[in-house]
């Protein structure tokens, strides 16, 4: 399978979202022919989504948009009728709220997922891209993450649903044939960020004269990777997918909490006014990716190193708060 003409129709599930607008973007400018299917769930603001939807439509392409809910069996299968590959981004997010919202998790994540490969079982020459998490891996104290480590002690519901989703998308392979590449996805940042996320979040603060709350010591580590790099990663899969295979997709470097909080505030010349809080049940102590077999296999590397990602993540936000489209 490849990109361009030998690569008619791909669904992106989520498609009006984060990750999901920068991969429709660059699948339009491939001359691929999108279908997005999402239902703006209200989780963060469906204005900034809104946003999303409106620029990709000016940006030009073929490019259809569906409203619906993954679960919804029927609009599922209609989706996928005419579709080479599917790349199914669409999720609830976020370790915190799950914690709170364990069953709706669990039914949007898992049974969503499981309409997704229902539908593509009748057609086993469509490919999946399934988006996982690098929160599969949980505490684990060996570093950097290996794909072939074991991924048993996930913390959080929302972690719980995508090694779930990963097990769903093995077993569906074996039983159907459909080629299925799932992708633990490491902190991902940029323009079009979800607010809750910490670089949204503290760059709002910040911006706002508000304090920043840092829970724990600061000295936490993730391995933020910026979208492009994710996309990237997805497109390459895309001219490759073929049997069962799980990559990380990370930028391999890990970056302190304190430290992230002096690089956005240098990014916005302002000063932070941090609010040191306990730890936070579902968090991990650090994040950090091995990718080699992404490198080796898909030609992956990460291009953006943290603090050009956050100058460019800070442009977008003032100028989207210009618009009246965040806070």
């Amino acid at each position: 399978m490849s990109t361009g003409s030998d690569l008619s129709k791909v669904l992106v599930t989520g498609g009006a979202g984060f990750i999901g607008s920068h991969l429709v973007e660059a699948l339009l400018a491939r001359d691929v022919r999108v279908r997005i299917l999402d239902n703006l769930d209200p989780f963060y603001d469906p204005k900034i989504k809104e946003l999303n939807l409106r620029q990709l439509s000016a940006a030009g392409g073929d490019l259809e948009v569906v409203r619906g809910d993954i679960r919804d069996r029927d609009l599922v299968e209609r989706a996928l009728s005419d579709v080479d590959a599917v790349v199914h981004l669409a999720a609830l997010a976020g370790v915190r709220p799950s914690i709170a919202r364990p069953h709706e998790y669990w039914d949007v994540n898992c049974v969503g997922t499981q309409s997704i490969l229902d539908a593509i079982a009748k057609r086993p020459g469509v490919a999946l891209l399934f988006g996982s998490s690098s929160s599969v891996y949980g505490g684990n104290e060996k570093v950097p993450f290996h794909e072939d480590d074991p991924v048993d002690n996930q913390v959080s519901p929302y972690a719980a649903t995508k090694r779930a989703g990963e097990l769903m998308c093995n077993v569906h392979h074996r039983l159907y044939g459909n080629p299925v590449w799932c992708f633990r996805f490491f902190t991902v940042y940029g323009p079009r960020q979800r607010p809750e996320m910490a670089i949204h979040k503290f760059t709002r603060r910040i911006e706002n004269d508000e304090t920043v709350p840092m829970f724990g010591d600061g000295s936490s580590e993730r391995d933020y990777t910026y979208v492009d790099d994710i996309v990237a990663g997805l497109v390459a899969a895309l001219e490759r997918v073929d049997g069962f295979r799980i990559y990380n997709l990370g930028g391999s470097k890990t970056t302190k909490l304190s430290e992230l909080v002096t690089q956005i505030s240098e990014a916005l010349g302002k000063e932070p006014k941090v609010e040191h809080l306990p730890d936070q049940p579902g968090d991990v102590p650090r994040t950090w990716a091995d990718v080699s077999r992404a490198a080796a296999e898909l030609d992956y590397a990460s291009q953006t190193d943290v603090r050009t990602g956050l100058a460019r993540f800070v442009e977008w936000y003032r100028a989207a708060r210009a618009e009246g489209v965040v806070k």
